[in-house]
């Protein structure tokens, strides 16, 4: 009998260690679990974090651009406008010289659509 009671013991004792292995298994299943978790909730707000940072660096360049652009057009019609203003006052000195350019202009133009 003491066989069969130290038989029973050690299958007592292998059935709590198993017990034991499979709660210790459990909990790290769990705490793997809440790891896996909370790594992903870190890397989503570091993703939004450099959208948010890459958003802000897209909408500055874009401004600058726009700026950019506007200040070209400013300049752009101020050459314009200088340009009118000495194309004027070239009319106004020699009319018949400007006429004739205008109907030399105008003939090479009727020229070229011709073709």
């Amino acid at each position: 009998m003491a066989t069969s009671s130290t038989t029973s013991k050690t299958a007592k004792t292998a059935d709590a260690e198993t017990a034991k292995s499979q709660q210790d298994l459990e909990a790290d299943i769990r705490q793997l679990r809440e790891d896996v978790a909370q790594l992903t909730r870190h890397i989503k707000e570091m993703g939004e974090r450099r959208m948010d940072s890459a958003r802000r660096q897209a909408s500055a360049r874009a401004e600058k651009l726009r700026a950019q652009g506007e200040e070209t057009m400013a300049d752009m019609r101020e050459g314009m406008r200088d340009m009118e203003r000495e194309l004027s006052g070239a009319v106004r000195e020699k009319p018949l010289t400007a006429l004739a350019m205008a109907a030399g202009v105008g003939f090479l133009l009727a020229l070229m659509t011709r073709r």
